[in-house]
């Protein structure tokens, strides 16, 4: 991957951060969090759209899936919508050598777990999530998921949280994590979740990846759902070129 912005020292956009070591850099939390820090992941097409055939494999490469893996390893928890998670066939983080290496320098857990959004509390027991991970996951849901539906993944091992009364509120939800030490949050969609996360003006960072692809079509574009009150003024933080034309930009919010 070569380095666009920031511009290295030596004027050099052929800068390659991978080779320097520095990959990590660009996507290191700050420091000594007080309070829920959410970063948001995509990959879209140069159109707008976030899948392709339904996924959003078709749209990603090698240097996509390496800073994917790089923001769980950097992350706290992985949140992401129950209906992302079942159309991308979600599982527990797995262990990897550098995943281990990456958050044992860092003082965090072993894998991050992943926290499910899903204010009826849909996610089936019996799904890879609740039955093939190696940390407990978190179920964040609301005061009108069915009781039995609760019991049922409590039962299948999920922490199972309630944050709202008919749908999830996210700033609770956020709170809730926080409350169980989990600051740093890595948000892998879907688009529903991040229109959600919009609204409640709570994305710290957003890390786009623009896929070089044209689909059209009637795919969702990264966010959906209630208006933002007024648009959130974001900044260009960092901005990666790799292979096959790929840009993986990385925006935070502007200080207020």
């Amino acid at each position: 991957m070569q380095q666009l912005w920031p511009v290295p020292e030596s004027k050099q956009v052929d800068s390659d951060p991978e080779t320097a070591g520095e990959l990590e850099s660009f996507y290191e939390y700050p420091p000594e969090l007080s309070r829920p820090w959410v970063r948001v992941n995509f990959v879209s097409s140069l159109d707008g759209a976030v899948a392709v055939n339904g996924g959003s494999r078709g749209l990603s490469n090698s240097a996509d899936r390496r800073v994917l893996s790089l923001i769980r390893d950097l992350s706290d928890v992985v949140l992401v919508g129950a209906g992302t998670a079942t159309a991308e066939g979600y599982r527990g983080v797995r262990r990897t050598e550098a995943r281990t290496r990456r958050r044992t320098e860092r003082g965090l857990s072993e894998v991050p777990p992943i926290a499910v959004v899903t204010g009826s509390g849909s996610v089936d027991p019996a799904s890879p999530l609740l039955t093939d991970t190696f940390a407990t996951p978190i179920v964040l849901t609301s005061e009108a998921a069915p009781a039995e539906r609760v019991a049922a993944l409590t039962e299948a091992g999920a922490e199972v949280v309630t944050a709202g009364r008919n749908e999830v509120d996210l700033p609770t939800a956020l709170r809730e994590l926080a409350r169980r030490g989990l600051y740093r949050i890595g948000c892998e969609g879907g688009p529903g979740l991040f229109g959600s996360l919009i609204a409640a003006d709570v994305v710290d960072e957003l890390c786009l990846t623009v896929s070089p692809l044209l689909t059209s079509g009637n795919t969702s574009r990264i966010a959906t759902g209630p208006a933002a009150g007024t648009p959130r003024d974001m900044r260009l933080l960092s901005a990666l070129y790799a292979d096959e034309s790929m840009l993986l930009l990385r925006y935070g919010r502007l200080a207020e």
